[in-house]
């Protein structure tokens, strides 16, 4: 019986849409790793489309897209790089690609590159959505606001395992993401179309970071599946191209976040965002490794910010207040939390809750972000 040859790939490629492709590609292999095969994309060509997926062994990505000529259908498993550095560097509009054996050709009108790969049985396999249930679905430029407003509190702290991630939180229609370093908590809510009654999970933040600039554009649609701990996201842009994002979950039980949102507070100080954000922004130029903090005086109409850096200098502004009840507070924050949470929002105004100088700071905007922030001493 004779052995059915393999089919050589030929594709001729839009080359900004490869290059768009391989550089969401390049974001998931592995940097260093003794394993070749987890520092390649595994390209494909067949039915008119170009398949691009890649694998670090924890997080995994597959982008397909029409905007290619497939004359002949077929595989090559080739460094990711190398492949994206050929292809930015060229400047014709399109790029045709030939695969031969375990190599890979690149052609524009001046230019001939041979790339050496690996045989494509070496490739991991990677995850088809296909006719999976989703758990929820969602608007592409919802969830990438969701992800916006709270992934940036996330911990970095490899130590602290469970909150290196955003905890995915769905009951019926609501979902929430929430994500926490022990000194500061945002907590974004939306809705989504939900075939479940709850999901509960810890997705890491790498995937999270993927999974945004997949959806940088604002369109389409997400589908999400939580099963056997992976999270698989399956994206529908409104180009024409499909994604399927997979992830291993952070293993842990994330903090009881509820529990950390303080309801007592007495002191309320209505603000415009962008006045508040330019004084921050301002009053951190005047403080350095030993005095992190700004201290906030909030008093009827006006909010006084202060800052010193010994040897350095010092600084006063003063920002409007829309309205304010309760007492005269004077309480002090690191200006980078501060700062990192009014970037995410949109609204014209703010609300700040306080109690006390030594208890947490509640920023709120609208009844779908929640940012709580532990306050510093500059005694």
């Amino acid at each position: 019986m004779a052995v059915k040859q393999a089919t050589n790939l030929k594709a001729i490629c839009d080359r900004d849409a490869l290059v768009e492709a391989l550089a969401l590609v390049t974001g998931v292999v592995a940097g260093r790793t003794p394993t070749p095969a987890l520092q390649c994309v595994k390209i494909s060509g067949q039915d008119g489309r170009l398949t691009m997926s890649a694998t670090d062994g924890e997080v995994s990505l597959t982008l397909s897209t029409d905007k290619v000529d497939v004359e002949a259908g077929g595989e090559v498993l080739i460094p990711a790089d190398k492949f994206s550095q050929i292809a930015r560097s060229c400047s014709d509009n399109t790029l045709t690609i030939v695969s031969e054996d375990d190599k890979l050709h690149v052609r524009t009108s001046d230019s001939r590159f041979k790339v050496f790969g690996f045989p494509v049985s070496e490739a991991p396999e990677s995850v088809d959505f296909g006719d999976v249930e989703p758990d929820f679905t969602i608007g592409g430029g919802a969830f990438r606001g969701l992800m916006e407003r709270s992934a940036f509190a996330a911990a970095t702290d490899h130590s602290r395992y469970a909150i290196n991630g955003v905890h995915l939180d769905v009951s019926g229609s609501q979902l929430r993401l929430v994500a926490t370093n022990g000194h500061r908590l945002a907590l974004s809510t939306g809705s989504c179309d939900s075939n479940c009654e709850k999901v509960d999970c810890i997705v890491p933040t790498k995937a999270m970071t993927l999974l945004r600039r997949l959806l940088h554009d604002g369109g389409g649609s997400v589908s999400v599946k939580v099963e056997d701990g992976r999270i698989v996201f399956h994206v529908d842009d409104e180009a024409g191209c499909t994604s399927t994002l997979t992830s291993n979950l952070v293993e842990g039980t994330f903090p009881p976040f509820e529990d950390v949102i303080p309801k007592d507070l007495d002191r309320k100080a209505v603000i415009n965002r962008d006045a508040f954000h330019k004084a921050v922004r301002r009053a951190h130029l005047m403080t350095n490794e030993e005095s992190r903090g700004v201290r906030l005086i909030f008093d009827n109409d006006m909010l006084k910010i202060t800052s010193r850096a010994p040897e350095t200098g010092e600084a006063e502004i003063e920002v409007p207040i829309e309205s304010f009840t309760g007492e005269t507070l004077e309480i002090a924050f690191n200006p980078v939390y501060i700062m990192d949470a009014l970037k995410v929002i949109d609204a014209e105004d703010i609300t700040i809750e306080l109690k006390k100088s030594e208890k947490p700071g509640l920023i709120r905007s609208g009844n779908n972000f929640v940012y709580i922030i532990m306050p510093v001493s500059l005694a």
